[in-house]
């Protein structure tokens, strides 16, 4: 009698491997697929991109034409990588509906593999309801799926989503304890939680992580539900602030639906002014924002800016921490300025251009800016949005945004990350006649779906008196700017060592530090060629004393010893 044949135990289902996980504390990065979910990959020449996402949606028509008994078996018969297969599912076209949504549930809801799963995700991206929720939620806690579940959330359950991307993505104590606490099953005291991030990771929040935080949290919600809370309420205005941080790819508050109603409950709050100098100084950031930056572009009240500066009152001058000091400073230049900026003028006749330089909080991660307001209007955010305004050491004290009677390319804005990895926003600045044009846009790596801006024509004797008003203007003057002048002006005693300056700013990620370059004159005789002459970069830590001051200080130096023995020698 032969023996018999065994039986093969079918692999489970990836939503019921997660469904018996619900409850338990999801390690950072997601809880472990099955060995089986991850298929092998033909081996043999890749595909290019478009290719591959071309097989994967004939694949999904023939299926969606004559569905068969097993449609997981046909992607995963595609040989494509499960990120291609989910990218042509969610931006599949298709005229039933009824039909792609019920593809997509069962591939969700019964596929053991990645690829399944996420051609499942993909689809219900754009045809899912909310009755997939619980679905794409416990698959989001699996390892591999996260950044697909989270797509498919967001339309429908924000919250959902924004949980998912924290359980991830949660790192040091105190996020990772808010992060397990928001998961389906798991108990916290919410807000301790969440007041107890900013001062575990006060620095290491970056703008996505302060909008899921905001977004898993309900913010708003449980500011109202705790209304004398100060904790709270500081941890909130932080969120919020860091949300406005251009140091990302994104602008995150204009992503956050609830931006407004935060803004609401914050100023509700804060009717007069706050004592704590940490809490004035986000407060007055939010008011900047409000002003010239992403935040002016939300649905609003008038009066929004003034309610959150009235917040921000006297500064002590008792202050013996230099951090603190800095921050006071700021406060005493920036809140004046600020109540004495004009407000939004309604467009008639030519748009009028205003051209102002944002300086950021010290204690923050962000520096300095131009910005440029049309018709009170901020144009960066609005029309690039995936990084701050170039320097103004780069734009007004160089003069590159005077009209000539030649065209001239501007580089108005950069992407965070650099322009090589993710574009930037560059203008083409003409004069014509009686009128000053901006045009010839080009945004090279802007995300899809931005707006196109519109080819901007000033009138051309108002726009010559803006632009010479704001390089006139010296109320944000940081030390990099009064000593890139003062070299320029007297070149003398840098010559006098065989030195000509070069660029002088803010460092990058150090606000209080002064970078100050100079390298070797050409030689007369020209036998050293241009590539082998030394840079020096000179860094000047802040020191407390006025930036006046700390300016004079450093533009006497070189007129007394050679320079080239206290900088930092490169390149």
């Amino acid at each position: 009698m032969s023996a018999p044949r065994e039986r093969s135990t079918p692999a489970p289902s990836l939503l019921d491997h997660a469904r018996r996980l619900r409850g338990a504390p999801v390690p950072p990065g997601g809880h472990p697929l099955p060995d089986s979910a991850r298929t092998a990959r033909p081996r043999g020449p890749g595909r290019r991109h478009g290719e591959a996402r071309a097989t994967v949606t004939d694949a999904l028509r023939r299926l969606l034409a004559a569905p068969g008994p097993d449609p997981e078996q046909a992607l995963v018969a595609t040989g494509i990588r499960d990120r291609t297969v989910f990218r042509a599912a969610a931006t599949l076209d298709h005229p039933d509906a009824h039909a792609v949504r019920a593809l997509g549930r069962r591939l969700v809801r019964t596929g053991t593999t990645l690829v399944g799963v996420t051609g499942g995700l993909g689809l219900l991206s754009r045809y899912g309801q909310p009755e997939d929720v619980p679905h794409l939620r416990d698959l989001g806690m699996l390892a591999g799926l996260d950044a697909a579940a989270v797509e498919a959330l967001t339309p429908l359950d924000r919250q959902g989503a924004a949980t998912v991307g924290l359980a991830h993505r949660a790192r040091g104590d105190a996020l990772r304890a808010l992060a397990d606490a928001l998961v389906p099953g798991r108990t916290g005291d919410l807000r301790d939680l969440v007041v107890a991030v900013p001062a575990d990771r006060a620095h290491g929040i970056g703008p996505e992580k302060a909008r899921r935080i905001a977004e898993a949290t309900r913010l708003p919600a449980l500011l109202r539900a705790h209304p004398e809370d100060p904790g709270l309420l500081a941890c909130a205005v932080l969120l919020l602030t860091r949300m406005t941080s251009r140091r990302d790819y994104s602008v995150e508050v204009l992503r956050y639906e609830e931006a407004g109603e935060l803004y609401e409950a914050i100023t509700a709050r804060v009717g007069e002014p706050v004592d704590d100098l940490d809490l004035q100084a986000l407060l007055l950031s939010l008011a900047l924002d409000l002003h010239s930056g992403a935040s002016h572009l939300l649905d609003r009240p008038p009066g929004r800016r003034e309610a959150v500066l009235a917040a921000v009152g006297e500064v002590p001058d008792d202050l013996t921490d230099p951090r603190a000091r800095r921050r006071a400073a700021w406060i005493r230049r920036t809140a004046p300025r600020l109540r004495a900026a004009p407000a939004a003028q309604e467009p008639g006749g030519a748009p009028r251009l205003r051209v102002e330089v944002a300086v950021a909080d010290p204690g923050g991660p962000d520096v300095v800016e131009t910005r440029f307001l049309v018709d009170g209007r901020p144009l960066v955010p609005w029309a690039f949005g995936r990084g701050p305004g170039e320097p103004p050491e780069r734009l007004l004290d160089t003069g590159a945004l005077r009209a000539g009677d030649d065209p001239r390319e501007v580089r108005l804005a950069e992407a965070y990350c650099t322009e090589g990895c993710c574009g930037a926003l560059h203008v083409t600045v003409r004069r014509e006649g009686a009128h000053v044009v901006w045009g010839d846009r080009s945004r090279p790596g802007a995300p899809r779906g931005l707006p196109e801006p519109p080819v901007l024509r000033f009138d051309a004797a108002a726009y010559d008196r803006e632009v010479a008003r704001a390089e006139r203007d010296r109320g944000w003057s940081r030390p990099a700017r009064l000593i890139a002048e003062g070299l320029r002006d007297r070149p003398g005693p840098l010559a006098r060592w065989g030195l000509r300056p070069g660029w002088t700013g803010t460092a990058f990620g150090e606000p209080d530090t002064t970078v100050i370059t100079y390298d070797d004159l050409p030689p007369t005789d020209g036998g050293t060629p241009e590539t082998s002459r030394r840079q020096y970069l000179w860094h000047l830590p802040e020191d407390g004393t006025p930036p006046e001051r700390r300016a004079a200080a450093a533009l006497r130096r070189p007129a007394e010893e050679d320079p080239r023995g206290y900088p930092e020698p490169a390149g």
